[in-house]
């Protein structure tokens, strides 16, 4: 390898043209440029079709994943409210969390929905039981969680 640089340095024929900046470098600029013009929307072979993991994901993900967290927010902090209110947590696991403190209880809550909406994006693309995408299922929890928050949201209009 240093003798190929060696000798690139040396000939006249072959300049080095390179630029001084890395291109490889993280910025802002990279990540919306590669957001809005990524390469691999597809596989290139179907020899491929194997593989789980794409560079660019379908913008309607990053809106479920987003919207998703949003109402994750939401449910703890009106599952709080009712709570005050003389409501009981329903799931038995997050009651168990919420003895032990409030800052545990949400911390967790949005981890556990954190993880969740991470692995369904990475596996977007695979088949579940070889009939549905995975990216479905970020779909029903969106709405799953869209229907709670207005239960919560009626109910809490209802008591207060």
């Amino acid at each position: 390898m240093n003798d190929v640089r060696s000798a690139m340095e040396l000939s006249p024929v072959i300049p080095d043209k390179r630029a001084a900046s890395d291109r490889r470098t993280l910025s802002w600029r990279t990540v919306l440029f590669g957001f809005a013009r990524s390469r691999r929307h597809a596989h290139r072979r179907y020899a491929d079709n194997e593989v789980v993991f794409l560079d660019w994901h379908h913008p309607w993900l990053f809106f479920l994943s987003v919207g998703t967290m949003l109402l994750s927010v939401a449910d703890a902090f009106l599952t709080l409210q009712l709570l005050q209110l003389g409501m009981i947590e329903a799931n038995p696991l997050m009651r168990v969390v919420m003895g032990q403190s409030i800052t545990l209880f949400v911390s967790t809550k949005l981890a556990m929905t954190a993880f969740g909406i991470l692995v369904l994006v990475f596996l977007a693309k695979q088949q579940f039981m070889n009939r549905f995408r995975c990216g479905l299922f970020l779909t029903v929890f969106f709405s799953g969680y869209a229907c709670l928050v207005c239960y919560e949201l009626v109910s809490l209009f209802r008591l207060g």
